[in-house]
């Protein structure tokens, strides 16, 4: 069928149109100008020899640093397949060591009557928990490998960390063994709450938790969160987001929590010889952080430190002197900004029986009260 006349003349002027919009564009594109008409007479026509790279594809310093991160650490991430009496379920771990041991979440091994552990050559090993922590919501399982499948993780310093600074999450989402994902340090100091009840019916308060945007899914609890020379840096732990799929599982929308190494580094080794670790406890509670409303309401003299809402009658606090209302500004000379700095300080710094400086703000006065401190009941 032929087209009518109308259409093809259409067709003609919007492809010299398009032509046109090319040349402009890379003119454009390439900062050219393009040079006067050369007359007919005068227009050359030799070819014009094109050189094309040869070889491998361009790869970025970016690309390589990701690529051999990945290809020197995902030997040593785990997939941890679990069976409780509630059903099955997954996780991500680590090596810890040449002895077996794997790092991975509490709650990946919760209740669980049997434990595997898949290695990325493929070996499958079933594995026994030796100890967990609720706090942390750490826990260490150990499995009986041959030594050529146990390529153990080094572990960097939390404390060096900085916000804005890449780190990579490399675990097992929704089953999907060796996944690695990329994100920056979104903030660091975090609170979550612990898995561990508190007197009161209230929850423990777990502190120095790295915020992350790399995207973290069901299955990376327990994996690791890795910087650029591949230390390990946290054990990722939890999301906190609105996003869920058809079968309810939460999905990441950004914001991801990973437990810091530096805790990983004093918790687990005790996990190891003792299968449980005791924390430091004051036997207080405060508000998260103190806003010019809460400033204002109650009085204060300034919008920073911890505020005191609730002392454990009988607790080392208690017996210390501290009382509701009291604004502690430091802990050994440091200084307090949020609640969340005087838990990081602690579980970082103090073991119970150890001796606590706090540095009290009370009714406009400055003073001193030590605190000995208990461990968490």
């Amino acid at each position: 069928m032929k087209r009518p006349f109308s259409v093809v003349l259409l067709l003609v002027a919007i492809l010299t149109l398009s032509s046109l919009a090319c040349q402009v564009v890379l003119n454009q594109a390439t900062d050219q100008v393009t040079p006067p008409a050369i007359p007919e007479t005068e227009v050359v026509t030799q070819p014009v020899e094109v050189e094309q790279s040869v070889g491998a594809p361009v790869v970025s310093p970016l690309d390589e640093t990701l690529t051999g991160l990945y290809e020197r650490v995902n030997r040593g991430v785990v997939s941890i397949q679990v069976v409780t009496d509630a059903g099955a379920g997954q996780g991500s771990g680590f090596v810890l060591d040449k002895e077996g041991h794997i790092v991975t979440n509490f709650h990946v091994v919760e209740g669980a009557t049997q434990v595997e552990v898949d290695f990325p050559s493929g070996f499958k090993v079933y594995g026994e928990v030796l100890g967990t922590d609720l706090d942390s919501d750490l826990a260490v399982v150990k499995v009986d490998a041959p030594e050529d499948e146990l390529f153990p993780l080094p572990l960097g310093d939390s404390a060096q960390l900085r916000v804005g600074q890449t780190v990579v999450a490399i675990g097992n989402p929704f089953g999907l063994s060796g996944t690695m994902t990329t994100g920056i340090v979104s903030g660091i100091g975090r609170t979550l709450d612990s898995l561990r009840e508190a007197p009161g019916g209230l929850n423990f308060t777990a502190g120095d938790v790295i915020q992350t945007d790399a995207a973290i899914n069901p299955g990376n609890s327990g994996g690791p969160l890795l910087n650029l020379e591949g230390e390990v840096i946290g054990v990722n732990r939890a999301i906190r987001t609105n996003n869920f799929t058809l079968q309810g599982e939460p999905t990441n929308s950004g914001i991801g929590f990973a437990v810091s190494v530096n805790i990983v580094k004093r918790v687990v080794p005790v996990l190891i010889t003792e299968g449980h670790y005791d924390y430091p406890y004051l036997g207080i509670s405060a508000v998260p952080e103190i806003t010019l409303a809460i400033q204002e309401r109650e009085g204060l003299p300034r919008a920073s430190g911890v505020y005191v809402t609730e002392v454990t009658s009988g607790g080392p606090s208690a017996e210390a002197g501290v009382r509701v209302g009291d604004l502690i500004i430091a802990a050994d000379g440091q200084e307090l900004r949020v609640f969340g700095d005087l838990i990081a300080y602690l579980f970082n710094n103090k073991n119970p029986g150890d001796t606590v400086e706090l540095t009290v703000l009370r009714n406009g006065n400055e003073r001193t009260i030590e605190v000995v401190l208990g461990r968490r009941p």
